[in-house]
């Protein structure tokens, strides 16, 4: 009896040290979660979802510490909401989206998103590559958001509406069309003659089906991925915005990350923003031939009268921003 309790005792004590030694690899098994939102659909054809695709893949590849999930069509709350969580250290680890939703948090970012400013592609890359991206990165760190890329939206933002077709700038009057919620964007809209509608992007098919709204306004790419061609018919090219997109990450989970872990997430996002630029004029293309073969009507648009009221409006918005001095790096960036 006395040698099967010891047998016993021997047993239990054999039973909690390979425990104890089990605990630290399950601890390594571990992974810390790297949860990437965004608004739009889960379709590597719009811009926002290539660039969480190529990230997500990125990482779980590169890395035996963290572990990326998509979170698409704001699975994880309306994006101005999901950034202010990520402020706190909260919700998401990795936001992307357009630069707009970030102006509500930094109101310089605001400069990047002003009427008919971007003369192309190559523009906008020159001007987020150089000091005006480096300038806004850091005020943008000092907020608890680190910036880790620069992309661009699939296309220029152009005028959606649903019964109505925009043929000469005077069509545009009073036409409730939905944008951003951020100054800069209303202004723009109503600058054009429409009735600049704010709202946040997952009410916009509704209200559009309903007809609580006359219109939007955005990239072609999101337009097909959206599938708004479904309760909406005309296109007007406008052209009125580019819209580039960035990629944050929350500074509280950077600032948590091992140097492995900081190298990897960058070098993920660098990849992702390579791969988005070289696309944007294909993908643009490919969408708005997409839209056409669904049967949306797409007209262009004498735009002298928009381009011409840009200027002093351009002028106004920096100021009222406080980014006069980035406006003034951006038109002499070539």
């Amino acid at each position: 009896m006395k040698i099967a309790s010891m047998l016993y005792r021997s047993f239990v004590c054999l039973a909690m040290l390979a425990v104890m030694l089990a605990v630290p690899e399950v601890a390594a098994q571990t992974k810390k979660q790297v949860k990437i939102s965004h608004a739009t659909a889960a379709d590597v054809g719009n811009d926002n979802h290539m660039v969480a695709f190529i990230i997500a893949s990125y990482i779980n590849a590169n890395s035996e510490t963290l572990e990326a999930r998509i979170y698409p069509a704001n699975q994880l709350g309306e994006e101005r909401a999901v950034v202010e969580g990520m402020q706190l250290g909260a919700g998401a680890t990795i936001h992307i989206g357009g630069t707009a939703i970030h102006n509500n948090f930094n109101k310089r970012m605001g400069v990047l998103d002003l009427p008919f400013m971007w003369r192309n592609y190559d523009h906008a890359h020159h001007v987020l590559d150089g000091k005006v991206g480096e300038t806004l990165a850091a005020e943008h760190e000092k907020l608890g958001l680190k910036v880790l890329g620069w992309q661009d939206s699939w296309g220029y933002r152009n005028v959606v509406t649903t019964k109505k077709e925009i043929k000469k700038p005077e069509d545009l009057k009073g036409l409730k069309i939905r944008t951003i919620q951020t100054p800069t964007y209303v202004a723009a809209l109503n600058a054009m003659g429409a009735s600049a509608t704010p709202m946040a992007f997952g009410e916009v098919y509704t209200a559009l089906q309903t007809g609580v709204i006359d219109g939007l306004e955005h990239a072609s790419a999101v337009v097909y991925t959206g599938k708004y061609y479904e309760v909406a018919k005309y296109i007007t090219l406008t052209e009125h915005l580019f819209g580039p997109t960035v990629t944050v990450i929350s500074k509280k989970e950077w600032d948590g990350y091992t140097d492995k872990e900081k190298e990897v997430v960058a070098a993920a996002a660098k990849l992702a923003q390579d791969v988005n630029r070289s696309l944007s004029v294909q993908r643009a293309a490919e969408a708005m031939d997409k839209l056409k073969a669904k049967g949306m009507i797409v007209n262009p648009i004498d735009k002298t009268v928009f381009v011409k009221a840009a200027v002093p409006l351009q002028d106004q918005l920096a100021k009222s921003l406080g980014a006069e001095d980035l406006l003034k790096v951006i038109r002499e960036t070539h």
